[in-house]
């Protein structure tokens, strides 16, 4: 299908009833299902001439809507779709990029996003990653009928990151809720994100002697500033409140949030905000709240971010940050039997091959 496609347009385009259309989508329960076409996936359409006799479409990985038509009218069923799932470890060695080094280990880029959305709150994959740097990724593939699908979900993961090593592993609660834990039980998670957006590159970091590069002063420069292209998103470090959207002198477009217990954090330059994004506004950490740009005094497209700690700003880059809260006492003997067997999978017998599936 194309990006603009509709039913209706594929209806007309094929020149199909559009009373059959309507009879299909005032089926119960599957208007919504219809309606959220996706460029690029595929839609089964059986039909004698005119006529529409049946409709198939994918819904998620796992289900598929499978619409026929019977002597009474079209029905409608969801098929589970059988899948697999197999684990895969792969380890190495950064030289000069955590994708390429994830590539080269047989590993696809979702996974690569995910292991840096795992340890995003302890190591700054915008600045702080260096040759040398490794890691050893246990995740999820899935299969359909003996073909790869898409990964799935990591299970555990180690990151060495100028020479400190990092653990995380996957422990599904009794609730249902997954999580990344250490394997003492404290979440991964912290408070704040180490970085408000994803893979792009320190233009000027923190420091109190910066020559300013339009002012061509000598300028305390409060915050770091993230080149990246106009549009990037920028997520909120933390949970907080909105308490500044607008134009603030040499800043431009500017979003200052409120985390309590006097933290604050700053995005400027900005090009847009969000949707939504006006005081008063609550949001959720990681949450997109606006887009790069080159607002205010700026030579170039970057965010330039600040965190302050009741009024004193402080480097984002090696400020301690405030923790998440640790595994629940209740849940730890369950914790501990699920996920030593994963962590084990990090430390592979030294051998010739360091990927198994």
């Amino acid at each position: 299908m194309g990006r603009n496609d509709t039913l209706d347009r594929i209806f007309r385009r094929l020149q199909l009833s559009l009373n059959d259309l309507a009879a299909v989508r005032e089926l119960p329960g599957i208007k919504s299902d219809l309606d959220r076409l996706r460029p690029g996936e595929q839609l089964t359409i059986l039909h004698r001439g005119s006529d529409v006799v049946g409709l198939t479409r994918r819904v998620s990985l796992a289900q598929t809507l499978d619409v026929t038509k019977a002597a009474s009218g079209f029905q409608a069923t969801v098929v589970e779709n059988v899948l697999e799932t197999r684990s895969r470890t792969v380890s190495g060695t950064i030289d000069s990029s955590l994708f390429e080094a994830m590539t080269q280990a047989g590993a696809h880029d979702q996974t690569t996003l995910s292991l840096a959305d795992i340890f995003a709150w302890d190591i700054d994959f915008v600045n702080g990653i260096q040759p040398g740097d490794s890691f050893t990724v246990t995740y999820q593939e899935v299969y359909e009928k003996g073909k790869y699908v898409q990964d799935g979900p990591i299970l555990a993961a180690r990151f060495v990151n100028q020479g400190k090593e990092y653990l995380a592993v996957r422990y599904l609660a009794p609730n249902g809720h997954p999580g990344y834990y250490t394997p003492e039980g404290r979440s991964v998670r912290k408070a704040f994100l180490r970085a408000p957006l994803k893979f792009t590159r320190v233009s000027s970091p923190f420091s109190l002697h910066r020559k300013h590069p339009i002012l061509n002063l000598i300028r305390a420069h409060k915050g770091v500033d993230y080149a990246a292209p106009i549009g990037t998103p920028v997520q909120a470090a933390a949970d907080g409140r909105v308490i500044f959207a607008g134009v603030k002198g040499g800043y431009g477009n500017l979003i200052e949030l409120d985390h309590s217990g006097g933290i604050t954090t700053v995005y400027g330059h900005l090009s847009r905000f969000a949707r939504g994004i006006r005081v008063g506004r609550r949001v959720d950490q990681g949450t997109v709240i606006a887009y790069v740009g080159m607002t205010g005094l700026a030579t170039g497209p970057h965010l330039h971010y600040e965190y302050r700690v009741n009024g004193v700003f402080k480097n984002p880059q090696t400020v301690l940050l405030p923790d998440a809260g640790p595994i629940d006492e209740s849940m730890r003997a369950d914790f501990l039997a699920k996920t030593g067997a994963l962590l084990a999978t990090l430390y592979p017998p030294v051998g010739p091959s360091l990927v198994s599936r």
